[in-house]
C-alpha cells in the first residue's frame, strides 16, 4: 500500500488568533466548530467557504464541543475560568454559565444529554448537571461532583470520556481514570521516560507529562500520549 496523504479540501481562514479547538457535530456531520485566542467561537459548514456565525466571548477560548445528543446545544471552555453553552437557535446570549474553576477550563465534553464534564488547570475536573442550571448568571449550583487526584497547574492535559469513565492526564506523566459517580480516581497508569543511551523505560518521568488520552467507547480500553510522544494503549480491568 502506498503512502497516503490528506490535499486540503477547505482552508478558513477568519480567526485572528491561534485556534485551539475544533469538532464536528456528530447530529449535523457538515457542520463544525472552532475556538481561538481572539476570543471567539465560529460556526463553519463544509458545503460554504465562509463562516456561518461568530459568538464572541470576553476572553480566550480554550475547547469547544457539540453535544452528541442535541442538534443545537454547544459548550466552550474559557480563559476566564467559566464554561459557556449555547443554544444556537439563540447565540445572541448563553443558555447558560458554568462557574466553579479557579483558572482557565482547558477541555469540556457532554458525557450525556444531561450531564457535562469541563477540566481546568486548578487540578480538578468537573461534574455539571444541566438540569439544575439557570439561565440568569452563574449556574455555580449545577457542579454535582469535584474529581481529584492528577495534577493540572499549567499544561493542556487532555480529556475524554465515555459510558460514565472520565480519563485525563497528569503533569506527574500519568494518565488518570474517573467514574462519573466517584471524586477518586478509580485507577490511574504510570509513564515512564526513554532513556536515550539504553533505549529503556525508567521510572524517572523528567519533567514530561500526559498530553492526550481518547477513550475507545464500549471497550474499557483507552489510548494516552505523553509530551516525549510515546503512546500507550490501556485496558481497564
Amino acid at each position: 500500500m502506498g503512502c497516503k496523504h490528506w490535499p486540503s479540501y477547505l482552508n478558513y481562514i477568519e480567526h485572528e488568533k491561534r485556534a485551539w479547538s475544533v469538532d464536528f457535530s456528530q447530529v449535523y456531520p457538515t457542520k463544525l466548530v472552532s475556538g481561538s485566542d481572539d476570543c471567539s467561537v465560529k460556526l463553519w459548514s463544509i458545503n460554504d467557504k465562509n463562516c456561518l456565525g461568530t459568538i464572541r466571548n470576553i476572553a480566550n477560548v480554550c475547547c469547544v464541543q457539540f453535544s452528541a445528543h442535541s442538534t443545537h446545544l454547544l459548550a466552550f471552555g474559557s480563559a476566564d475560568y467559566k464554561t459557556y453553552c449555547y443554544d444556537l437557535r439563540n447565540p445572541r446570549t448563553p443558555w447558560c454559565v458554568l462557574g466553579g474553576h479557579d483558572k482557565a477550563v482547558s477541555y469540556v465534553k457532554f458525557l450525556d444529554s444531561e450531564t457535562v464534564v469541563t477540566a481546568s488547570t486548578d487540578n480538578t475536573l468537573k461534574l455539571w448537571d444541566l438540569n439544575k442550571t439557570s439561565s440568569g448568571g452563574l449556574s455555580s449550583n449545577a457542579c454535582s461532583l469535584s474529581f481529584h487526584g492528577h495534577t493540572n497547574e499549567k499544561n493542556f492535559v487532555g480529556l475524554s470520556v465515555a459510558d460514565g469513565y472520565i480519563a485525563c492526564g497528569s503533569e506527574t506523566n500519568e494518565v488518570y481514570a474517573y467514574y462519573k459517580s466517584m471524586a477518586m480516581p478509580i485507577t490511574s497508569h504510570k509513564f515512564g521516560s526513554i532513556d536515550p543511551i539504553s533505549g529503556k523505560e525508567t521510572d524517572d518521568d523528567n519533567g514530561q507529562f500526559v498530553s492526550s488520552v481518547c477513550w475507545r467507547g464500549k471497550s474499557g480500553m483507552a489510548v494516552a500520549a505523553n509530551s516525549s510522544g510515546c503512546i500507550k494503549v490501556l485496558q481497564m480491568v
